[in-house]
């Protein structure tokens, strides 16, 4: 009875530990297109925060399956940083494939996206909500079956004439937001960083509208 009972408290350690662990890591994506053509676009900001962390950290990416992949341990915490390759269309291929091959509990993954109803600049982290027309979004929502995921939109504004969304969207930043954008891509950083350390409801009180 004894040896049983050593036993199963030894099983349910493990468990528990195993149970820590878990929720000690956290997927971090950031959404955009692939390729050159792409790169400095508004529609890119998920990638453009998630470089700029690892050039501030010294961390660097590497292609794997269905994306570029890097982890980066932030005080006991284990970040798995994701730029789907898939277009930003199919993003949720490459969601649903990393949070299951990583075994991470949806609450603690994070969508990086743009956001055309923001102004410029602007945070705002949400934990469930439609796609509002954002098509890596609406793949995302459909593979993981679920709107109950953590969003981080970064705003891009939306100063276009009729039509001209898409152009918009695909197109590069101002002169005048380019000398913004690294203060506000630190700011971004920031708030990833407190969405591991100090959890989602701490961190959407202090970033989201700022």
């Amino acid at each position: 009875m004894l040896m049983w009972q050593f036993l199963s408290s030894l099983f349910k350690d493990k468990k528990h530990k195993e149970e820590q662990n878990l929720m000690k890591k956290y997927l971090i994506v950031g959404l955009g297109n692939i390729g050159e053509a792409y790169e400095n676009t508004r529609h890119n900001i998920g990638f453009k925060v998630l470089d700029f962390f690892a050039k501030k950290e010294g961390f660097i990416f590497q292609t794997q399956k269905l994306g570029d992949i890097s982890t980066f341990k932030l005080k006991g915490r284990t970040m798995i940083f994701l730029k789907p390759n898939t277009y930003m269309n199919l993003s949720g291929k490459a969601v649903a494939f990393w949070q299951t091959k990583e075994n991470i509990p949806i609450e603690n993954t994070l969508i990086i996206t743009d956001d055309l109803n923001l102004p410029f600049g602007s945070l705002r982290l949400k934990t469930k909500g439609t796609h509002g027309g954002h098509n890596g979004l609406k793949d995302i929502q459909e593979k993981l079956n679920t709107t109950k995921y953590n969003r981080f939109r970064f705003g891009i504004g939306a100063v276009f004439s009729k039509g001209k969304q898409t152009d918009y969207v695909l197109g590069e930043w101002t002169n005048d937001e380019k000398i913004q954008l690294e203060e506000r891509l630190e700011k971004a950083v920031e708030l990833v960083q407190s969405f591991v350390l100090a959890g989602v409801n701490n961190t959407m009180t202090v970033f989201n509208g700022k």
